[in-house]
């Protein structure tokens, strides 16, 4: 058994994003219509014991096979999306949304003989309540053109019928020809029907299910592992292994363990799904299988820390990677766009978003009581520091004392805290309205309705609340004393 080192730093990461750039993936499989319905429980209904959601929002898009190409787009290339779907309202959906995704050539054949697969999910405050599956009748795909000209070739079945022994082998003599990657995300137990593919992808219960082994351990997943080789013609297999990690087995080979990346999770939902187009990528990008491990670990780590049915961007697993080798505190300073994406994550999975503004130059005992009685009134806290120029504007020469990368990093570094970020200009105003959060938190030496930004919060239903300050504290009072102490 060897274990695998963490050969994907940020210089090859950035390479392998620059040649994944152009290239054409074909994502062949089952395709659904995935839909969310978001939404708030506040009560029991009278008719039985159950939630009551109110409805806030609803999203759909392109889900199975069509959320692996969604994440072959995201990541750069071009994804070439082969499928089946009904001449039916929700086929008419999924090919305006496909229509509309960057990156993806439409190849999803349309069929009366059809019923487009729906799965709608139903979510309140992060978590959800229930999933509706409306099946379809199950189709294969016709059209053998899908391979030609594409670096990877990935199967994702869902066992509704496209990726069958037909469009397997289809895929295999392509791939021996061209010398084309071949991956299945597979389904079921009969894993010997996929043949000689270059790899297959089953997470830890699939591998427990294909071979009727425990899978708990390294040595567990190392016996499962040789004998599901030993069953299949399978050249490779990689095992996702939730938190754990993936292990990978080449034919022939031993086992090697990559470790998983300690991230917060919110909805496994489509995990595997960026795991198998972040794999056919790399590989299709000229990396080796270990670094396309490695590559897949990554994009899984950042993808399950979003709600719903994700993606994730090359900006995204860059800041991922650089947040790996950086301390806790420089890790939450945050620049403005980044900090709005995963505002509208936090949204998304219904957590309550504060802010709140400042210099905060010398931090006292006073900030820390004013920023823990913000941090429970909301479910994340942004902290927004006047730039150095901005503090200057306000307090006169000689301020700060401390520049702004040092008072972001101490502020940064306090639990209450989630992001720091920086604004330059006289108020916070146009931070406010682009990062749109639920809480706007001041010091209880303002009133609400001078709290600025306070109005446009309230117009998206959000609320002002004014925190009190610890008397005897403050940084002119600090610097007053350490002023005279010198004198």
């Amino acid at each position: 058994m060897a274990t695998g080192r963490d050969e994907l730093d940020l210089g090859r990461l950035q390479t392998l994003l620059d040649r994944a750039r152009g290239l054409t993936v074909a994502c062949v499989g089952d395709l659904m219509l995935d839909r969310y319905v978001y939404g708030e429980v506040t009560r029991i209904s009278p008719e039985a014991p159950i939630p009551v959601l109110r409805t806030t929002r609803r999203v759909a898009m392109p889900g199975g096979v069509g959320n692996v190409a969604r994440n072959v787009a995201a990541l750069g290339a071009t994804a070439r999306l082969g499928a089946v779907s009904g001449q039916d309202g929700p086929g008419d959906e999924l090919a305006a949304l496909i229509l509309a995704e960057a990156g993806m050539q439409d190849a999803v054949e349309r069929r009366a003989d059809i019923a487009t697969i729906v799965k709608t999910r139903f979510v309140a405050s992060g978590q959800q309540l229930l999933r509706l599956d409306e099946e379809g009748a199950g189709g294969s795909v016709a059209n053998r053109d899908l391979f030609g000209g594409a670096c990877a070739i990935l199967l994702s079945d869902y066992a509704k019928g496209v990726v069958d022994e037909a469009l397997i082998q289809a895929a295999i003599q392509a791939g021996e020809t061209t010398g084309t990657p071949v991956i299945v995300d597979p389904k079921g137990r009969d894993f010997a029907r996929y043949g000689a593919v270059d790899l297959i992808k089953p997470n830890a219960s699939e591998l427990a299910g294909a071979t009727g082994l425990p899978v708990e351990t390294d040595a567990q997943v190392e016996a499962a592992l040789e004998a599901l080789l030993s069953a299949t013609q399978a050249k490779a297999v990689v095992v996702t292994r939730a938190g754990k990690g993936m292990s990978l087995m080449r034919r022939g080979g031993p086992v090697r363990h990559f470790p998983g990346r300690a991230r917060e999770v919110f909805d496994v939902s489509g995990a595997g799904d960026t795991g198998l187009a972040a794999l056919g990528l790399a590989l299709g990008a000229g990396e080796t299988l270990e670094t396309a491990v490695q590559f897949a670990i990554l994009a899984s780590g950042v993808v399950v820390g979003k709600s719903g049915t994700a993606v994730v961007t090359p900006t995204e697993l860059i800041e991922a990677e650089m947040a790996g080798h950086a301390a806790p505190a420089q890790a939450k300073v945050t620049p403005v766009e980044e900090l709005a994406r995963e505002v509208e994550t936090w949204r998304r999975q219904g957590l309550r978003v504060g802010f709140t503004n400042g210099c905060f130059d010398i931090l006292h005992r006073g900030h820390v009581a004013y920023l823990d009685q913000a941090r429970g009134w909301c479910d994340r806290l942004i902290v927004a520091l006047n730039t150095d120029a901005s503090v200057r504007r306000l307090k006169g020469e000689g301020r700060p004392v401390n520049d702004l990368d040092s008072r972001a990093v101490v502020i940064g570094a306090l639990a209450s805290v989630d992001r720091v970020t920086a604004f330059d200009d006289p108020t916070p105003l146009a931070l406010i309205e682009r990062l749109r959060p639920d809480v706007l938190i001041k010091g209880a030496d303002y009133t609400r309705e001078g709290v600025v930004g306070g109005d446009l919060v309230k117009s998206w239903g959000g609320e002002v609340r004014l925190a009190t300050f610890a008397d005897g504290f403050s940084t002119t009072r600090t610097i007053e004393k350490m002023t005279e102490s010198v004198r």
